[in-house]
């Protein structure tokens, strides 16, 4: 049997308790957002009144959507918007006129074969 019998100070310190600091994942850009979209907005409203064919409101929106997509990845998406829609619409006009030349190439073939 042990006869060693050791006495513990049991008395501790008042704990010490800290408080969290509040840090978001990421930053909050609600208001940004509400911007971005409303320039978004604007841009393809100026952008649709210039178009000539009926086909173009389609691509002109997608092309809206994928710049906007594409500036809000940046540090300064309202900075960057303008441009990016500006050269996505250029790329879509160029598209189309390649389709339409493609549309009418086919149908000539098409003519000839039968």
């Amino acid at each position: 049997m042990n006869t060693n019998r050791n006495i513990l100070n049991h008395e501790f310190a008042n704990p010490t308790r800290f408080e969290p600091a509040y840090i978001p994942a990421a930053p909050y850009r609600g208001v940004v957002e509400n911007e971005l979209e409303t320039l978004k907005r604007q841009l393809l409203a100026a952008e649709l009144g210039r178009a000539a064919d009926v086909g173009a409101n389609v691509r002109l929106r997608r092309a809206a959507n994928d710049a906007a997509a594409l500036a809000w990845l940046t540090p300064y998406p309202l900075l960057v918007l303008p441009v990016l829609f500006e050269e996505k619409a250029r790329e879509s006009r160029k598209n189309a006129g390649r389709a339409a030349l493609i549309r009418a190439r086919s149908s000539e073939l098409l003519s000839l074969a039968e």
